[in-house]
């Protein structure tokens, strides 16, 4: 099972850095939310998928008995989707006033602090 969802973040982690690399904003803002989902299936992962066995430690023991889940990742991946969801919300509107005023959401065309007939800055040293 754990080998399913390996391959399955990896799927993810390639989606998410080719819509990154994209020229419309909203493409970007796919892969930014698609990162942020692998990287919390990555952290979830870590934490082991292990339904059988609740994370109790009983009393009379300092660690437990059999492998479970750790509890930790679990937390952090719920504090991070609603810290993934809010930065996600926050870039969906500033990409949406920014193609209000600019009229685009191609990244090259939203050359407004350098217009294009400007000389272009040196590429190297």
């Amino acid at each position: 099972m754990e080998t399913i969802v390996v391959y399955l973040i990896g799927l993810f982690f390639a989606v998410a850095v080719y819509l990154m690399m994209s020229r419309q904003i909203v493409r970007m803002l796919l892969g930014v939310a698609i990162l942020g989902n692998a990287v919390n299936m990555l952290i979830f992962t870590n934490g082991r998928l292990i339904r059988e066995v609740p994370p109790l430690i009983p009393s009379h023991l300092y660690t437990p008995e059999v492998a479970t889940a750790n509890p930790l990742p679990q937390a952090l991946v719920l504090t991070a989707i609603v810290i993934s969801f809010s930065f996600f919300a926050f870039l969906l509107v500033l990409a949406f006033r920014a193609y209000q005023e600019l009229g685009t959401d191609e990244v090259d065309e939203m050359r407004l602090a350098e217009p294009e007939n400007d000389q272009s800055p040196p590429q190297g040293y």
